[in-house]
């Protein structure tokens, strides 16, 4: 005998049961979610059958887009032979010692040890933990206070909630908490003085942070976290010279540099790491996304010996190093990303992008033309379009119009999943899509633009 659950449809069952991230509460509850059932490449469609370009590989992660059958092979064999062990208490699996042996390999600058997770929230919350500890280790008790940037992302916990710049991750959840330093957003578009170039841009932003910490006292502030290019924040890319101006306070201040790759890392900026893109030099770095293609949840954070050998001291003297997730590194998991990190070998993922990025990156920039776009920006397969109520003086839309959400909508309605955070629309796809599927998202999202523009006139 049927219930009356099992004869509703999903899209009902949801409103019912489902609390939502990332929504809009009370909306959701009269507009309903829209149904992903199945996926296949750069597309997925929806309980109807209609297709969508999946413009932001899902959430920054489908890097292999999907239906990538060895990925659910991978996963399949260690789940038939290993489904799950930890690393706990002297323990370890196959799976979980060779990937953290594979990423050494990999990084970019010199790192000791690999910590596993299960998400970039944990594996940047975990590097807030690692240095508090190692100033502990270190005799420094003082030396706790971090530095992030206004429209950072780092994550959603406590912690990392409170690094990350973006007010709605802060507000009625009484974040963020104290020993939090804000240092200014690296967007020249939005923040450069009149006529200022983005060299002498990136020398203002890097004086106003040694000032910061020459304040606060350099002997307070521990670490400074940074994502090469500002994900979430609306995809914003360094101006010139920002991050060695950057790096050259923060040596001389013995302040840890925590570079969070979780967007940009494994090609999304064209080479492996955007650390190699921008000539960063990590102390941390934290890893996940494209670290699976999405198809685990997984996440890395990677620390070189200066951050491992007063740790591994401390937990010496303590008698253990406490601190871990059940989950983090599942062999599953692990198992899955070995097989991701041979298919970039394998295919040459960065060779595709250095083909298919820039078509992305002359796409973005072709609509720099049209009446709502401000800015285009972007490296790699991930950039962004800000739209402005007016392009000479830069004046953005009232915030309670909401001009990116509904140019996003729009796009959904004709096939093209993208995301606004705010009035810039990030554009992220899959690494394996084709130049033909570029201009095809492009293409439709103009004519999403255009339609939003006349609405906008008629208003």
């Amino acid at each position: 005998m049927q219930t009356r659950a099992s004869n509703r449809t999903i899209a009902e069952k949801d409103v019912d049961s489902v609390l939502h991230p990332y929504t809009n509460l009370k909306r959701h509850a009269e507009v309903g979610p829209l149904v992903i059932t199945r996926g296949q490449g750069v597309k997925v469609y929806d309980e109807s059958g209609k297709e969508y370009i999946e413009g932001l590989a899902g959430l920054w992660c489908t890097s292999l887009g999907w239906g990538e059958e060895r990925l659910v092979e991978a996963a399949a064999a260690q789940m038939r032979r290993l489904p799950f062990y930890h690393l706990f208490s002297h323990k370890a699996h196959d799976a979980g010692v060779e990937l953290c042996a594979r990423l050494l390999e990999m990084a970019p600058a010199p790192m000791s040890k690999v910590f596993l997770a299960g998400s970039g929230s944990e594996a940047n919350d975990t590097a807030v933990k690692l240095i508090h500890y190692r100033s502990n280790a270190l005799g420094k008790p003082d030396k706790k206070k971090i530095i992030a940037r206004d429209k950072a992302y780092h994550g959603v916990t406590v912690a990392t909630a409170s690094l990350t710049g973006l007010v709605n991750n802060q507000r009625s959840f009484d974040l963020p908490i104290p020993g939090v330093l804000r240092a200014a957003c690296p967007h020249h578009y939005r923040f450069a003085l009149p006529g200022e170039s983005e060299e002498e841009f990136s020398t203002r932003l890097a004086g106003e942070l040694e000032a910061l910490i020459l304040a606060e006292g350099p002997d307070t502030v521990a670490a400074f976290f940074a994502e090469p290019v500002m994900g979430a924040g609306g995809v914003i890319v360094p101006p010139a010279g920002y991050f060695p101006k950057i790096q050259a306070v923060l040596d001389r201040h013995d302040v840890l540099l925590v570079v969070d790759e979780v967007i940009c890392g494994f090609g999304r900026t064209g080479k492996m790491f955007g650390t190699e893109t921008f000539g960063i030099r990590p102390d941390m770095m934290t890893l996940a996304k494209g670290l699976t293609s999405g198809y685990a949840p997984l996440s890395a954070l990677m620390v070189n010996e200066r951050v491992y050998a007063p740790v591994a001291e401390e937990s010496g003297r303590i008698g253990v190093f406490g601190h871990g997730y059940t989950y983090g590194g599942h062999p599953v998991s692990a198992a899955v990303a070995l097989e991701t990190l041979n298919i970039y070998a394998e295919r040459d993922i960065l060779s595709h992008i250095a083909t298919v990025g820039p078509v992305l990156q002359d796409g973005l920039r072709a609509l720099r033309g049209h009446p709502l776009v401000g800015e285009a920006r972007g490296i790699g397969l991930i950039g962004a379009l800000e739209l402005v109520a007016d392009k000479p003086t830069r004046t953005p839309f009232p915030p309670e119009l909401t001009v990116g959400a509904k140019v996003v909508a729009k796009a959904q309605d004709r096939g093209v999943i993208l995301r606004a955070m705010g009035d810039a629309v990030a554009f992220a796809p899959p690494l394996v899509i084709s130049e033909g599927e570029i201009a095809e998202m492009l293409r439709r999202f103009g004519q999403a633009l255009d339609e939003a523009h006349g609405e906008l006139g008629r208003g």
